[in-house]
């Protein structure tokens, strides 16, 4: 028997490879299917089943790609109802692979169809649970993500994720393996560790939501404090993974078409498609094409794009670094954005070259930044998250968190200069073009953001006045 995790940082998710006597299974695909293609051929074994934990909201699963190849059926736990041909497991339903057997434990709450999948090896001892969103170290699937769909509150969805976790996942043993869909940095839960392997014993003593003296209504309570609205692309991609979508070669296909720039600034205004810029924020900020939107490769490259752009179907044009044009459609597919139309050919510097306008972002040292600020005072608008914001930050700073910067539009001024900043200079970069995209151009970013600020001696608070939040 191969156990193999195949965890993706960018998304924070984990699919996995399952092998057992020449036949294997595929839990939670990602989008691209050939890695798992490749490594069945390369272990002379035959995908058997394609097992889906539910309808993800933050991926584009590879299960009918997958399936489409290998001829595996697509299984889903009890309540899921697909527009495709799927089989669809009762509840304690067992699947022989090789020498080994997966069970079907319907653990919902996170969404109805929830499920785990439980691993008995050849000698009937239970070995491993594939949990889905319903366990993750240190915390539990959110419950709101499916409450329009099941027509619930969270707080009902809550109730039943309890029950799940008391009556199908606790009552297993503690030398148990957990394996999660997801690790720290997914907006599917709140409170995740950054492992990414765990035995149920130890969650059993530190992940709150098992705490063994828990009553439900501390649990509903516990579950749904301080949950913060889920990024827009999250229904578009449920609907995606439920009803359908176009395979992966035809979305590469199309998305790596080299454009000369002449027909790629005629194309961007015939179709209206945002030009999204992946370089590094430091070349960016040198230099980019006018109302282009940065979101970094080297970051949360899909996860923002979500986040920020929202809708799956707005068409997109590339700007990236060379050689980095099939990677990135590939990463953009991964969240449902597959409208990508061609890459500018010869990158920004042929843009440069065909003489095209171009713009810039002024950035400064946070040394440069301080000195300024003391001679010339100025609004400081720092886009981290809240939380981070809460722990300590700038003395008179305007929290502004990115992910919600639509809402704060209002407050960037409109003729006076202002300074923006973030952690490291990701996220102020991709605020800054966002700003000047809707014709904001009087700021400044704080180059290497709240880090190199702290070192150079900049004031500090951990105070948070909530008229600022």
């Amino acid at each position: 028997m191969n156990i193999e995790q195949i965890y993706t940082g960018c998304l924070a998710q984990g699919a996995y490879y399952i092998e057992s006597n020449g036949e294997v299974a595929i839990i939670d695909p990602l989008r691209e299917v050939a890695p798992y293609l490749e490594r069945a051929k390369k272990d002379g074994a035959e995908i058997k089943y394609i097992f889906e934990t539910h309808f993800h909201a933050d991926f584009v699963s590879g299960h009918l790609s997958l399936a489409k190849a290998t001829g595996a059926p697509i299984v889903y736990g009890p309540e899921a109802k697909p527009s495709f041909d799927a089989l669809i497991a009762t509840d304690g339903q067992e699947f022989r692979l090789g020498e080994i057997t997966i069970k079907v434990l319907h653990t919902p709450g996170h969404t109805m169809e929830s499920t785990t999948y439980l691993l008995i090896d050849k000698d009937g001892k239970d070995h491993a649970i594939f949990s889905g969103d319903t366990l993750f170290l240190g915390d539990v699937g959110r419950p709101d993500l499916a409450q329009k769909a099941a027509d619930m509150t969270k707080e009902d969805l809550a109730g039943i994720l309890y029950d799940s976790l008391r009556n199908k996942i606790m009552p297993l043993g503690d030398e148990v393996i957990v394996y999660p869909a997801h690790g720290a940095g997914s907006a599917c839960g709140k409170n995740m560790m950054k492992e990414t392997v765990d035995t149920l014993g130890n969650q059993k003593k530190m992940n709150y939501a098992l705490r063994e003296d828990m009553t439900k209504d501390e649990f509903i309570s516990e579950v749904t404090e301080g949950l913060l609205p889920p990024p827009k692309y999250f229904p578009l991609n449920v609907k995606m993974n439920k009803e359908g979508y176009e395979d992966i070669g035809t979305v590469l296909e199309r998305g790596t078409r080299a454009i000369p720039a002449e027909k790629f600034e005629a194309i961007a205004n015939e179709t209206g498609a945002l030009v999204l810029d992946v370089r590094h924020q430091n070349e960016f900020v040198k230099g980019h094409i006018p109302r282009s939107i940065f979101i970094g490769l080297n970051g949360d490259f899909a996860p923002w794009v979500g986040a920020l752009v929202a809708d799956v179907k707005q068409p997109i044009l590339l700007v990236t670094p060379l050689g980095k044009e099939e990677e990135t459609v590939t990463r953009l597919s991964r969240v449902g954005f597959d409208q990508t139309l061609g890459y500018l050919k010869g990158g920004f510097e042929a843009w440069k070259a065909s003489g095209k306008d171009t713009d810039s972002i002024e950035s400064v040292e946070a040394s440069s930044a301080k000195k300024r600020l003391q001679t010339t005072p100025a609004t400081v608008f720092d886009v981290r998250k809240e939380s981070e914001f809460g722990s300590e930050h700038l003395v008179d700073a305007i929290n502004t968190p990115l992910s919600f910067l639509s809402t704060h539009m209002s407050k960037f001024p409109e003729n006076e200069t202002f300074y923006v900043h973030c952690a490291g200079g990701y996220r102020s970069v991709i605020a800054a073009s966002i700003l000047k995209s809707r014709g904001i151009h009087n700021l400044i970013d704080i180059g290497g953001g709240f880090a190199a600020m702290k070192a150079a001696g900049m004031e500090l608070t951990d105070y948070v006045c909530p008229s600022t939040l």
